[in-house]
């Protein structure tokens, strides 16, 4: 990937590029719709990233040119408009830093990616990321993950509409190499777990695709805010299990169903992170297959072809647990698979799938990688 665009900027521009910077998709092995309830998630930054070769301007264009997309985008930082497309995820981020008065220059840049789109991991937050690294490196400004994450996170509520939480451009953010991180998604601090001894993380592309901002997502934000408001707290990470259980009843049906997902969730989270700490891969699937039940069962974000591989990734013998991961609706599910037994897990499971579906999925073993970061 990184040879490749450079080579793409130096056809493209006729000189090598001045800096080159990359950001990661994530994985989340536990913890789904709880970052937008102030809860706890736990995911990693995975190998596969977007890239932006770049060199800087003398003045306050933007030109960009997406490989992906075989298209060209520009704008001028002083008059940002919106409109429709990819190159509204890098005004969103230039909008998003202009706002709270960080000084950006133009750039030329190319950009290049292999996180899969609308698969659940995250490629927006991986491009949100990305372009305020490249803004980063021509611009000067100090580097703090957190906050660039928040901004990336505003432009994507503000400007491109998607109402999703923190996790997403935090981990691209603040990733660790070799570890997950438990995020509190209320005060952001951060802790470091590592997998357990054995094990790896399988990704299991569906082939299957959704759209966030079409997508019930939203709804589901809102039916939790409407629990957090019966129960009188400002997030459903204030209400335990206990609490819930003792006046649910009052709940309408299908908010409860929601709002059980999401404490029971902040709970699994929690109790997943020890594990890992523990070294205890069983206990850590045990708590991944209940996620999955209770995503398909009371939060209702599943779909047949991520129930069909979650089912064939958790009755194979070499996997610990297995889940869906984003938002739903259809893209990956995550499996955590004792390494010796790694080859006939994917092989095995694959066939399976293909057997049940028709479709044919794609599988990416992944480690732990680190966040945005500048290589060149």
């Amino acid at each position: 990937m990184k040879q490749a665009l450079q080579q793409a900027f130096m056809a493209r521009f006729g000189e090598a590029a001045r800096h080159l910077v990359r950001a990661p998709g994530r994985v989340n092995l536990i913890g789904e719709h709880t970052d937008y309830n102030d809860g706890f998630v736990l995911p990693l930054a995975i190998e596969r990233a977007v890239w932006i070769a770049l060199r800087p301007r003398n003045d306050r264009r933007v030109q960009l040119f997406s490989l992906e997309f075989n298209s060209e985008g520009q704008f001028d930082l002083d008059r940002l408009e919106q409109a429709s497309g990819w190159l509204e995820y890098p005004k969103g981020v230039a909008w998003a830093l202009q706002e709270v008065g960080l000084g950006l220059r133009g750039f030329d840049g190319i950009i290049s990616g292999d996180v899969p789109r609308g698969a659940g991991l995250s490629s927006s937050a991986a491009l949100e990321l990305a372009v305020a690294k490249a803004f980063h490196a021509v611009s000067g400004f100090a580097w703090e993950p957190a906050r660039m994450a928040q901004l990336a996170q505003r432009a994507e509520n503000r400007w491109v509409g998607v109402n999703c939480g923190i996790m997403d451009q935090l981990i691209s953010a603040a990733g660790v190499a070799h570890h997950a991180l438990l995020i509190d998604c209320r005060s952001l601090e951060l802790t470091p777990v590592p997998l357990p001894p054995g094990s790896i993380v399988v990704i299991l592309d569906t082939a299957t695709r959704r759209g966030l901002v079409d997508s019930a997502y939203n709804e589901r934000r809102r039916q939790c805010e409407a629990a957090a408001h019966y129960f009188g707290v400002t997030a459903l990470r204030d209400v335990s299990l206990a609490q819930f259980s003792a006046a649910a009843a009052g709940l309408e049906p299908i908010i409860a169903k929601r709002a059980r997902h999401v404490i029971s969730e902040n709970e699994r989270t929690l109790q997943a992170a020890e594990a890992m700490r523990q070294g205890h891969s069983a206990r850590l699937g045990q708590l991944m297959n209940a996620s999955h039940a209770s995503l398909r069962d009371d939060f209702e974000v599943s779909s047949a072809a991520l129930n069909a591989m979650a089912e064939a990734a958790q009755a194979h013998p070499g996997c610990f647990g297995a889940r869906m991961t984003g938002a739903g609706f259809g893209g990956c599910a995550v499996a955590l698979v004792a390494e010796a037994q790694l080859t006939a897990f994917v092989a095995e499971v694959t066939a399976h799938y293909q057997r049940r579906t028709s479709l044919t999925p794609q599988v990416t073993v992944t480690t732990a990688s680190q966040g945005a970061s500048e290589v060149l």
